[in-house]
């Protein structure tokens, strides 16, 4: 009892507040990562629009374009895939990873320059491709020849000769242990694997069962590759819940709950293959209330979501999403905390550079990023602040890249797109403001209709009148302050006009009417 009260005291048996929180429906399945009941990250998958990033297909080669350097592919899908020519060749080890050199294997690949590409992918022939990113928009999948598969915690590579290790893993004494690990593995010739992360403190056990498990899916590719036509799906990445379980499953999540029995058991079947002992973290919730509803996360989620996303000390950023870019502008709001204002800035930009972090993980934004951070005066608080940003975003699964603070005062990153935004898979368009988010005033909109029936009266001079359909609104407008307005028309034409209100046309829209055919006009072609 003593040894346990001095362990708990030493943080030892203690609960790291790690929750993975899973939501099946018929239509979609969610998936929440809770870090002490806050939301730190959140997928959605749904039937319409499951991702393709992952997949391997075997597939044919439409044509060569050798002013873009690229190939486009038929893998079956809406659009060609897009094959750059660099994609085709065998890459080296992104920056993220340790190359480690393994006794007794030396490269006896051919060397490949771009050049050789056409000749090696003529149009028609087949080809092995896996897709680094899905269709977004109207641009095709983006594809590679470098295949890897991601085990929990392995990623093999069938067609390289450089193994290596997460940078993520900073212990030195970890690395060399991994080091040796890895030297010791049974990798068949002509592949190669890197540790992940989550293989940190990991038994050499788990590696060696993990490497056994690629190398089998592996060999299953293989024998389709022989017998399916092109084009084909060779292997589908796991859908949400798969991926979940083999990504998000580390040593301190305390908890999984999920609340459909079948995928409870699958998920359980699929843990089983790694630990045993991790079957007991996943547990089945069959409460009245939805589960996203009991741990107030769906609250969480449309916070997320929110243009304006206020912080704890009474700050706030504001996230705005275009094609090209996103920009995210950081205000002191009513945080007017400190007596010391230098001191008020910093500590706003550093609560603010923690929350962007998070919010680029929950809306899954990709691309390049612009952030607004409160103008700081010493150089050391901006040091600070960009360094404090890149700590929390390098927990991110996605490859991030954040510069020094630029002469403007902004801050520019990139992070890894694979595919759509959770916001352009969840929202839409608004039909009416056509994106925007701001309307015409109804003044705006009295002037165009003015204009509009002075117009049609213009071009038809045998229309002596007019129906006109408005929003309630504009119509309140046109009798309070430009009744006298409407007046003189009516004078100058020698025409009649009558008004009347529709809650079904939106406000920026008017439809005229000629009130002798009762056919609707055509205000475009007036």
């Amino acid at each position: 009892m003593i040894l346990k009260k001095i362990q708990n005291f030493l943080g030892f048996n203690k609960a790291s507040g790690k929750e993975i929180v899973i939501n099946v429906e018929p239509l979609e399945r969610r998936v929440a990562v809770l870090e002490n009941k806050v939301l730190e990250d959140f997928s959605i998958e749904r039937d319409s629009d499951r991702s393709i990033s992952g997949n391997i297909y075997k597939g044919r080669v439409h044509n060569i374009e050798p002013a873009l350097k690229a190939l486009f592919v038929d893998l079956n899908l809406e659009k060609n895939a897009f094959l750059h020519y660099w994609d085709a060749m065998p890459a080296a080890l992104d920056s993220g990873v340790e190359k480690v050199e393994r006794a007794g294997h030396k490269s006896r690949r051919k060397k490949i320059t771009p050049d050789d590409i056409p000749n090696l992918y003529p149009p028609g022939s087949d080809i092995i491709v896996q897709v680094t990113k899905g269709p977004i928009g109207q641009k095709g999948a983006r594809i590679t020849t470098n295949i890897s598969l991601a085990g929990r915690y392995l990623v093999l590579m069938p067609f390289s000769d450089q193994s290596g290790i997460s940078r993520k893993i900073n212990d030195p004494n970890e690395r060399q242990r991994l080091r040796k690990i890895l030297s010791n593995l049974t990798i068949p010739d002509g592949m190669a694997v890197i540790i992940r992360t989550v293989g940190e403190g990991a038994k050499t056990r788990y590696f060696v069962r993990d490497l056994a498990l690629l190398i089998e899916q592996w060999r299953e590719i293989e024998e389709r590759l022989k017998t399916e036509k092109a084009p084909s799906l060779l292997l589908a990445e796991p859908g949400i819940i798969g991926r979940t379980v083999r990504d998000f499953l580390t040593a301190d999540v305390d908890r999984i709950t999920v609340d459909d029995i079948d995928t409870a058991e699958r998920i359980k079947k699929n843990i089983s293959r790694i630990s045993k002992r991790s079957e007991k973290k996943v547990h089945l919730y069959s409460g009245a209330v939805p589960l996203f509803e009991s741990l107030q996360i769906n609250r969480q989620i449309d916070n997320a979501f929110r243009r304006i996303v206020w912080l704890k000390s009474g700050a706030y950023i504001v996230i705005d999403e275009t094609e090209a870019l996103v920009a995210i502008d950081v205000n002191t709001g009513r945080n007017k905390s400190s007596t010391n204002h230098d001191n008020t800035i910093l500590n706003t930009n550093m609560e603010a550079a923690e929350e962007i972090s998070r919010q680029l993980r929950l809306r899954n934004i990709g691309g390049l990023i612009v952030i607004d951070f409160i103008d700081m005066k010493h150089r050391k608080d901006q040091h600070a602040v960009v360094n404090y940003l890149k700590d929390f975003v390098r927990k991110d699964r996605a490859k991030t890249h954040v510069l020094p603070i630029s002469q403007l005062g902004l801050v520019e990153m990139t992070r890894q797109r694979l595919q759509e935004s959770i916001s352009q898979s969840v929202y839409m368009e608004c039909p009416s403001c056509k994106g925007k988010g701001m309307v015409k005033t109804p003044e705006t909109i009295s002037v165009e209709l003015q204009r509009d029936i002075g117009r049609v009266f213009s071009k038809n001079k045998d229309i002596h009148e007019l129906r006109i359909l408005v929003h309630p609104e504009i119509m309140n407008r046109l009798r309070k302050e430009d009744q006298e307005l409407l007046v003189d028309l009516e004078r100058k034409y020698e025409s009649r006009l009558a008004f009347r209100t529709d809650n079904k046309v939106f406000i920026e829209e008017y439809k005229i009417i000629n009130g002798h055919t009762e056919e609707e006009i055509d205000i475009s072609h007036a």
